[in-house]
């Protein structure tokens, strides 16, 4: 949660979780063995492609990245970011293959990678993946359809509460031979399943029939995909090895891609702290997400002589909804008119302008920055979608869509803050009640201190909490908190994964990204209809339909974001003339520059590859 203008997930581990909910597949007339599953339409890439456009098949490999550890994450004591215990280590990711892996340059396709073709039922009830032969483990063992089988019961019996729910309705996996394995699925929203169960991590059957899966370990597991953890160091670093013998390296959905010998990911107390060692070359790479530190903190030599590069790339993902969540668990947020004075008191404009430099756009939507997001009055699909809940829905919802009011960012918000204190008193708000907002990070704390006292200007007993990393972590996975802050990106093609966010389900589960607790029965039956949609056009009407009433129902106070990555780093990389648009394309794609490297430790910088996103953005 260290990043300032843009917050993790719970941790940037569950940004890798919810990729795997990236895709869904529609109804298809046919039944036949394909290279890749996409939804609403056709492939991009045919069965005979060689590589993804945005990867240069003829990048060199060798050479090291290391990065910060992000999300103001300290320390780690866990090689599995699969369960609910323990700080997983970042970068985890790179360990494990899938039946498919995403095309970055789509917004919904996945293609073969342990799987080489996905078979899917005319009824869509299930589906059948042939696997590559070739398919191993790091230990030489080969991937079969047992250990595929073994990996769903894994993760739906010992795995996040993300993947019990998620996979709720995929009944087995049933193996057909060593090289063939079956998802059966169950229930009317089965839309999703196919792409889901495509994307799970594959676990090697006999290392964890061997070794528990739902215990924190800092033994390196024993994983299928194009690294291996080399060395570790808990509060220090974790440093992952290029597999010279990876199985998979010479498939089209990885040529040109995973360039680095080594990847390393450092950990320091503060992102503060992270900074200085970035400018003094203790590692390569950091994106930033403080904008104080973005407008003044890089004005060094090691930037002006172009050593140290600092650039902006474009972001075409949603920006998702970060905020305040309001944990409505605890009666004194379940008033709306109480919800709603909290975001009365929030000067957004204020912040932007004195804290952020003006870099920012106020948050207004859950699917901010996508067409999925809702404007304006309902149309007529969505009405159609809402007006048999007419009277469980508070009139808003048929109004325009919620927008927070905005200030002339002065500092001088009497106006909002009058209505927000006629808002408490009208719900007989007990002034002897406190609110806290739960952090970790001292880094935040000069952007929470003006809301703070706006709250206490409006009779709100209000103070900020500071936790260690840990007591954090596991207070957000109980949800031991008041008001918490996250940042959670909606996918391009929503689909299962909103029941983790909204589900009533969700609300009562330990570790959900249901942070609010909203329990709703009519935001369930919405997001159903956005799960069955058997095309775009239905899954616009349904998600918009959706963000009216979360919006309408103020359980979170909107902040900020940008549609941009802000990233510095040490000129020795070179990188693809194609930028991928949903992803920075860094640890996928970018490559060591030997020459450059050279320059960089002789003081005569080469020029930098800047130029190339900006003309392929």
């Amino acid at each position: 949660m260290a990043r300032e203008p843009i917050m993790t997930h719970r941790r940037p581990k569950l940004a890798i979780i919810l990729a795997l909910f990236a895709v869904c597949w529609a109804n298809t007339a046919s039944a036949e063995p394909r290279h890749g599953l996409s939804i609403f339409g056709d492939l991009k890439y045919p069965a005979e492609f060689t590589h993804f456009d945005y990867a240069n098949p003829d990048a060199p490999k060798g050479g090291r990245l290391s990065l910060i550890g992000s999300g103001g994450v300290t320390t780690f004591d866990s090689f599995n970011n699969y369960i609910i215990k323990g700080d997983a280590a970042q970068g985890l990711e790179l360990l494990f293959d899938s039946l498919m892996t995403r095309a970055q340059d789509e917004p919904d396709a996945v293609y073969g990678l342990i799987a080489k073709s996905a078979d899917l039922a005319s009824d869509g009830m299930s589906v059948t993946f042939k696997l590559h032969p070739e398919a191993k483990f790091a230990d030489g063992s080969k991937v079969t359809a047992h250990d595929v089988a073994n990996s769903l019961k894994l993760l739906k019996e010992q795995g996040k509460p993300v993947y019990r729910l998620s996979l709720a309705h995929v009944t087995e996996a049933q193996v057909i031979d060593d090289e063939t394995v079956k998802y059966v699925f169950t229930g009317d929203l089965v839309r999703d399943l196919p792409t889901l169960v495509a994307q799970l991590p594959v676990f090697s059957k006999a290392y964890y029939d061997a070794n528990q899966f739902d215990q924190t370990s800092l033994k390196p597991p024993l994983g299928s995909g194009p690294y291996a953890i080399s060395d570790h160091r808990p509060g220090s670093q974790v440093t992952y090895k290029r597999r010279d013998d990876y199985w998979a390296k010479d498939l089209p959905v990885n040529r040109g891609r995973f360039n680095f010998d080594q990847i390393r990911y450092e950990y320091f107390r503060d992102r503060t702290i992270g900074l200085e060692n970035l400018k003094a070359g203790a590692f390569d790479f950091r994106e930033e997400f403080t904008s104080v530190n973005w407008a003044t903190s890089y004005d060094i030599p090691a930037v002006r002589d172009g050593r140290l590069i600092r650039e902006t790339l474009p972001d075409g993902s949603p920006s998702g909804a970060q905020g305040f969540f309001m944990n409505l668990r605890r009666d004194k947020f379940k008033d709306i008119r109480v919800r709603e004075a909290l975001g009365l008191a929030f000067d957004f404009e204020w912040s932007n302008n004195k804290l952020f430099y003006n870099l920012y756009t106020r948050t207004t939507s859950y699917f901010e920055n996508s067409d999925m997001k809702a404007e304006g009055k309902p149309s007529a699909e969505e009405l159609a979608l809402l007006e048999p809940f007419r009277d469980k829905l508070v009139p808003a919802v048929f109004d325009n869509a919620f927008i927070p009011p905005k200030t002339d960012g002065s500092g001088n918000n009497r106006e909002n803050l009058k209505k927000a204190h006629d808002l408490l008193t009208a719900a007989g708000w007990n002034k002897a009640e406190k609110v806290e907002i739960l952090l970790f990070e001292d880094g935040f704390v000069r952007i929470i201190d003006p809301y703070v006292s706006n709250l206490r200007r409006i009779g709100i007993d209000a103070s900020i909490r500071m936790v260690d990393p840990a007591q954090y972590e596991q207070r957000m996975k109980s949800f031991d908190f008041d008001i918490a802050i996250q940042r959670y990106s909606m996918q391009l093609t929503p689909g299962i994964e909103l029941r983790n966010f909204w589900s009533s389900e969700a609300a009562k589960a330990d570790g959900s990204f249901n942070l609010a607790g909203i329990s709703d029965p009519v935001v369930d039956a919405l997001i159903d209809k956005a799960i069955a949609a058997k095309s775009r056009t239905e899954l616009v009407t349904a998600s918009r339909s959706i963000d009216r009433v979360l919006r309408a129902s103020h359980y979170w106070i909107p902040q900020w974001y940008k549609a941009s990555h802000t990233i510095a780093y040490w000129n020795k990389f070179s990188r693809p003339a194609i930028k991928p648009p949903y992803d920075p394309g860094v640890i996928d794609t970018w490559w060591y520059d030997e020459a450059k490297a050279s320059a960089l430790a002789s003081g005569k910088p080469l020029a930098a590859d800047a130029a190339k996103d900006k003309a392929n953005p």
